[in-house]
């Protein structure tokens, strides 16, 4: 008789045991995934919004402007193209000259991008690779190297290139900016590249593959996402760089970065639209916006290129 009477009661606590438990369990989920979603959204606006909003005032015109400032709707008859035509006319035709501010940006920006990682990469698979002596000494002074301000350099790089004539050449500045680049990229890839299984490399030597041939490969495809991530870094870097431009560049109007154009523009507030500039803030956004989501696919695709060609 006790017996009977015990089980039915252990059953009946052990069923409220586990109802509270997934009572627990399905409110945390709801919770978690309905405040998963909230900063998701609150991320979203706080990120898009301002950029929505400069848009938005570039593309209506300056009486617009001027009657409704905090409108945050344009309809089709309000838009205007007029800042845009003003920012990217040249200067002989009353423009801005942003068009000559972009290619050169581009210029520096590509051959920084590229003489840095022709650099950074055999130099991240040596560090991370090969056995020498002062190897985590090495490492450590990459990054040293970056923790440096750039206005300590500022002032000797600026000598040096004067008394070489190469001062207000586009040339120079790429190899301020590579110089500038390549230690935190080397220190960015080696640690990736530490992450790869030696074994992958391993097997492609025994297979017969040469050093130059594991890179190509093996090392290089695993590593694609590490070195695109590293080239919009970089990129980043230099199409936004502001105090070696100046430097180096402020002299000639023709060599302007959009950097500089953008400062300028600024520095006459007064007379310039508030349109016009942010007319150029967009244009000076959108090139890092394109070619992060067209490098975006290549991000996802180097995860597994390399274990498939290994």
């Amino acid at each position: 008789m006790t017996t009977t009477d015990v089980r039915p009661a252990a059953v009946a606590t052990e069923l409220r045991r586990t109802e509270r438990s997934w009572s627990r369990d399905r409110f945390e989920n709801r919770f978690f995934g309905i405040a998963r979603w909230g900063v998701i959204v609150g991320l979203l606006i706080a990120t898009i919004f301002p950029f929505y909003y400069m848009v938005l005032l570039s593309m209506r015109g300056l009486g617009d402007v001027l009657n409704n400032p905090g409108s945050l709707w344009l309809e089709l008859g309000q838009v205007s193209l007029n800042a845009y035509t003003r920012v990217l006319a040249p200067v002989a035709s009353g423009g801005e000259g942003f068009l000559g501010f972009m290619r050169n940006s581009a210029v520096l920006a590509v051959g920084t991008v590229v003489l840095t990682l022709a650099v950074s990469v055999p130099g991240s698979y040596a560090v991370s690779r090969l056995r020498f002596f002062g190897r985590r000494q090495v490492s450590a002074l990459f990054l040293a190297v970056y923790l440096f301000p750039s206005i300590l350099l500022a002032v000797p790089l600026y000598v040096f290139f004067t008394r070489v004539g190469m001062r207000g050449s586009l040339i120079a500045v790429i190899l301020v900016y590579v110089s500038q680049t390549v230690a935190v990229s080397i220190y960015m890839l080696r640690n990736y590249l530490d992450t790869i299984p030696v074994s992958l490399e391993e097997a492609a030597a025994l297979d017969g593959c040469s050093r130059l041939g594991i890179m190509r490969r093996i090392s290089l495809p695993l590593a694609m996402p590490a070195i695109i991530a590293n080239g919009l870094f970089v990129f980043m870097v230099a199409w936004n760089e502001f105090l070696f431009a100046l430097l180096f560049l402020v002299d000639d109007r023709d060599r302007w970065t959009v950097s500089l154009g953008l400062s300028q523009l600024t520095g006459n507030s007064i007379e310039i639209p508030t349109t016009v500039l942010m007319a150029a803030a967009v244009i000076t956004t959108i090139p890092i916006v394109v070619i992060f989501f067209a490098s975006e696919r290549l991000l996802t695709e180097g995860l597994t290129s390399g274990a498939e060609k290994g």
